[in-house]
């Protein structure tokens, strides 16, 4: 990372240096996991290289336990150099680095390799606060392992907790991070990208190719598989193609208003029997609470009160909220929206009226 001042939105010529000799990879391969003897490592590659290039993969040695960097029942993952070079691979990476490099030009912050750049948590620690707008309590600069360890559990905790992993388990973590595992770091900034609707637009379906080692007891098991780091373009929170609400907004504000009244008064039909009563379609379905509730009479089962955060408390419990009635719509037959739960909680007008859209075509014949 650099501080020098630059002009906003560079590309990073230094970001993939074709010419640059870097690391092989089973040097890499080799000093993930204990130090051994120098005799000892050259001996462990050369027999995790033929376990991961021999046919039939996944590959069976016999390796004594003591002669194997790995400890028994240890997995290791390891991208495959290949995927590395692959255009997708580097254009996704291009466009990441420019996009931090737009975020925080004010700052006079330059990232030059996602894995370099990002494994101390001090970039994503800027880049946080530059999206959230808030503060977070942790030193600002940490040369020791210990307190780079300490510090990037912190940010990620954070960032977790904006993205809404409070349960499910995200694909990266402060141990894959700060080996500078790029899998792991791509995964963070394509959600990061997703979760902030970045103005950029990510390469579809990009997948990269990955090897997963593993010692059970004497035996050493590789495998290779690819892992999708992309998606569909709409599905990586970029704009989806005009509709018909993209006309009413643009052409026929007088019919919106007429759009808008009939929704309010399909809704209102139904959360009548709640004693409930929504009046702006902007705010009203912003917590996710009425959504679940209206699912719950439209499709004719009761949902447990458990099940959402019924007084949610802030950001994150709304999205909850918004994400668990989008499931509900997906359980009672109808497509998944296009919209994000972000949309909804960030009162995204075109999104919200694209779902209720959706519930009335499908139940405006429902008594």
């Amino acid at each position: 990372m650099s501080t020098l001042n630059r002009p906003k939105s560079p590309h990073s010529s230094s970001t993939i240096k074709s010419g640059e000799k870097e690391e092989s990879f089973w040097d890499k391969f080799s000093t993930l996991g204990r130090k051994k003897g120098t005799k000892e490592v050259q001996k462990v590659q050369e027999e995790g290289k033929h376990a991961i290039d021999s046919p039939g993969s996944p590959s069976q040695i016999d390796i004594p336990p003591e002669d194997y960097a790995l400890r028994d029942h240890e997995q290791r993952t390891v991208i495959d150099p290949q995927s590395m070079s692959d255009p997708e691979v580097i254009k996704l990476q291009r466009i990441l680095i420019d996009w931090i490099n737009d975020e925080l030009a004010e700052q006079r912050i330059i990232v030059q390799r996602i894995d370099e750049d990002m494994y101390d948590g001090q970039v994503l620690h800027k880049l946080w606060e530059k999206l959230t707008g808030k503060k977070l309590d942790v030193l600002e600069v940490t040369q020791s392992e210990e307190g780079q360890r300490q510090k990037l559990n912190i940010v990620l905790n954070a960032v977790n907790h904006t993205l809404g992993f409070h349960q499910k388990i995200p694909k990266w973590s402060v141990e894959s991070v700060h080996t500078k595992n790029i899998v792991a770091i791509l995964h963070l900034l394509v959600a990061l990208v997703r979760h902030f609707r970045a103005p950029v637009r990510l390469p579809e379906n990009v997948f990269v190719k990955v090897i997963i080692a593993q010692k059970n007891g004497v035996l050493l098991n590789a495998q290779k598989f690819q892992e999708q780091i992309t998606s569909e373009y709409d599905d990586v929170g970029m704009r989806c193609e005009k509709d018909a609400f993209d006309t009413l907004f643009d052409c026929a504000p007088d019919k919106l208003a007429v759009v808008k009244k009939s929704l309010i008064t399909f809704v209102n039909k139904h959360l009548s029997k709640l004693n409930f009563e929504i009046n702006d379609l902007n705010s009203d379905f912003k917590d996710g609470v009425y959504l679940c509730l209206l699912m719950g009479l439209l499709g004719g089962f009761f949902v447990p009160l458990h099940e959402f955060h019924l007084t949610p408390q802030d950001t994150e419990q709304m999205v909850a909220n918004v994400g668990f009635s989008f499931d509900l719509m997906q359980d009672a037959g109808l497509p998944k929206p296009k919209a994000r739960p972000e949309d909804i909680v960030n009162m995204d007008l075109k999104s919200t009226l694209r779902v209720l859209y959706s519930l009335f075509t499908t139940f405006r014949n429902y008594a």
